[in-house]
């Protein structure tokens, strides 16, 4: 009996032994030399998140050719550029203290102005002027339809057309806007006395009228109207 336990011994060894050489062929065997293989599922997800975190930076290829700036240093983005043109400048001034200017709508308003302002002059409108004019230009506007009047005098202007109006001066003083604008116009201008008569002026004649006049306004005012602050000719 003891012989066939010591041959079933071996019999089973003989089969574990199998077994293992078995699966050592199958798995392989690592020792401590070899390295881990790549779990490639790991690598990948590895990969992907160094892609997901990539910055790209900028090319500094041409380092040299760009200021170096101090890290620790206050760094404030440079203001957009003025125009250089004195005009356009102080339109643009303007418009950052009015956001509501526009020099579009603002031409059209002082050509308005321009026919209204010279109609009332003409009739003695006074009210009108009194709307549209500063007080000093209103005294002088007033002053002069006064010594028509005294004289018995009327004044016929006919603005047949405004053959340009074009902003020529601009700028902002404190909270004040201030805008020039020549006009050329084409007007029949006659002055005749008591009896009717023709004194100055040819009323079969047109002709071509400068103008220079300056509007201004106080910008945080509600008041979005401009008045006529000067006038003077071209010569």
């Amino acid at each position: 009996m003891e012989g066939f336990q010591f041959l079933d011994i071996i019999f089973f060894a003989m089969i574990a032994a199998f077994l293992v050489f078995r699966l050592r062929s199958v798995l392989g065997r690592r020792t401590g030399h070899q390295s881990r293989p790549p779990d490639n599922m790991s690598q990948r997800g590895r990969e992907s998140e160094r892609e997901a975190n990539v910055i790209e930076l900028p090319d500094r290829s041409a380092a040299n050719d760009e200021p170096d700036f101090d890290d620790d240093a206050d760094f404030e983005p440079a203001e957009p550029a003025e125009p250089e043109d004195p005009v356009a400048r102080g339109l643009a001034r303007i418009g950052a203290a009015d956001p509501d200017f526009d020099p579009a709508t603002f031409e059209a308003g002082a050509k308005a102005a321009f026919e209204a302002v010279v109609h009332a002059f003409a009739t003695a409108d006074t009210g009108t002027l009194r709307a549209l004019l500063n007080d000093d230009v209103f005294e002088n506007f007033e002053h002069a339809i006064r010594q028509r009047l005294d004289a018995a005098e009327t004044l016929e202007t006919t603005v047949v057309g405004i053959k340009s109006a074009d902003i020529v001066e601009a700028e902002m003083s404190g909270r004040y806007a201030f805008v020039t604008v020549t006009f050329v116009s084409e007007q029949v201008n006659v002055t005749r006395d008591a009896e009717g008569e023709v004194i100055e002026g040819d009323p079969a004649q047109v002709a071509d009228v400068t103008d220079i006049w300056t509007f201004s306004r106080n910008t945080r005012s509600r008041d979005p109207n401009w008045k006529l602050i000067e006038t003077r000719s071209s010569n």
